[in-house]
C-alpha cells in the first residue's frame, strides 16, 4: 500500500485548515508545511495549536520547510534554523527542510563538500537538542552546489549521523541530475511532480513545470518510486507541484486523487508482471 503525503505547495492557494481537511479526505498519512508561502505559517495560528489540528485529523506533520542556502554557513543561518526547528519542535513536526545553496556559487569541488560538512556539524547538535531530522534536499539544477545525492551521503557518514540527516528523493531534481543511486537506506520522504510539456528540454525544465503525476509525465515517477519499493523504501509519497495551473485547478482534491489511483493502479501492475 503506497502511502502518500501532501505538501502545501501543491495546493498553496489552501488555507492551512483547508490544507488538513483535503489531505485527510484524501487518506494522506501527513502534511508538509512551508514558511515561504505569501501567508503566514499555519496561518498565523499558534505551532501548538496547528499540530493539535493536525492530529486530530490523524495527519502528522512530516517535516516544516524550509532552511534555505544551508550549507551557505553563517551565524544568521544558525539563527534562521534554530528559529524554524523551535517552530517545527512546538506544533510536532518530525523534520525541518535543508535546501542548498543554488545560485552557481561555491560550485568548486573539495569546496562543495566542504561547505557542506561545516554545515552538517553545526546543525546536528541543533536537531539533536530538537529531536528533529534535517532533510536535505539535492537540487538537480546544474547550479546547485548539492546536485548529487552521494555527496550527501559521503558527509553523513563521514560526521556518523546517519538517520540524523535524511535526504529527499525528489523525482523532479534526480531526472535533472541525471539519475545515480537512489541510497534508500538514507531516504526520508520522496516528493513526486510530473512534468507533462513535451515540447521544453530536461535542461529547461523548472519548478514552474512541475504538475502532478499522470500518463504524460516524462520523468520516470513510476520507475523511480518502483525502484525506490523494491530497494525496501516504504516511506510516504509527498506531493509538491509547483505550476501555476496545479495552483488554481478547479478541484484540486479531485485532482490529486486522480494521480494517486494512477500511480497506485500503475504501481500494482508493475508489481504483478515482476513477480
Amino acid at each position: 500500500m503506497l502511502a502518500f503525503a501532501l505538501n502545501h505547495m501543491t495546493v498553496a492557494r489552501l488555507s492551512f485548515a483547508d490544507l488538513l481537511e483535503a489531505a485527510a479526505d484524501l487518506g494522506c498519512v501527513g502534511v508538509e508545511l512551508r514558511c515561504d508561502l505569501p501567508q503566514p505559517l499555519f496561518d498565523g495560528l499558534p505551532p501548538e495549536a496547528a499540530g493539535d489540528m493536525a492530529r486530530e485529523r490523524g495527519l502528522s506533520i512530516l517535516a516544516v520547510a524550509e532552511v534555505k542556502r544551508f550549507n551557505d554557513w553563517s551565524e544568521d543561518k544558525a539563527q534562521e534554523a534554530l528559529a524554524l526547528m523551535r517552530t517545527a519542535r512546538a506544533c510536532g513536526a518530525e523534520a525541518v527542510s535543508l535546501i542548498p545553496r543554488n545560485d552557481n556559487g561555491g560550485m568548486g569541488n573539495g569546496e562543495r563538500q566542504a561547505h557542506l560538512r561545516v554545515a552538517l556539524k553545526a546543525l546536528r547538535p541543533m536537531l539533536e537538542d530538537h529531536d528533529l531530522v534535517g532533510l536535505i534536499e539535492p537540487l538537480g539544477f546544474a547550479t546547485c552546489t548539492l546536485r548529487h545525492k552521494a555527496e550527501a551521503v559521503e558527509a553523513i557518514e563521514a560526521l556518523g549521523a546517519r538517520g540524523r540527516f535524511r535526504l529527499v528523493h525528489d523525482t523532479f531534481h534526480h531526472h535533472l541530475a541525471q539519475g545515480g543511486p537512489i541510497f534508500p537506506e538514507h531516504t526520508g520522504i520522496v516528493h513526486v511532480s510530473g512534468v507533462v510539456d513535451p515540447l521544453i528540454s530536461v535542461a529547461e525544465m523548472r519548478d514552474g513545470h512541475r504538475v502532478l503525476v499522470d500518463a504524460s509525465d516524462r520523468l520516470g515517477n513510476l520507475r523511480q518510486i518502483a525502484e525506490l519499493r523494491a530497494a525496501g523504501w516504504n516511506g510516504p509519497l509527498s506531493f509538491e507541484a509547483f505550476a501555476p495551473e496545479t495552483h488554481a485547478a478547479a478541484d484540486p482534491v479531485g485532482d490529486l486523487r486522480a494521480s494517486m489511483e494512477f500511480m497506485r493502479s500503475h504501481l500494482a501492475a508493475r508489481t504483478a508482471s515482476a513477480a
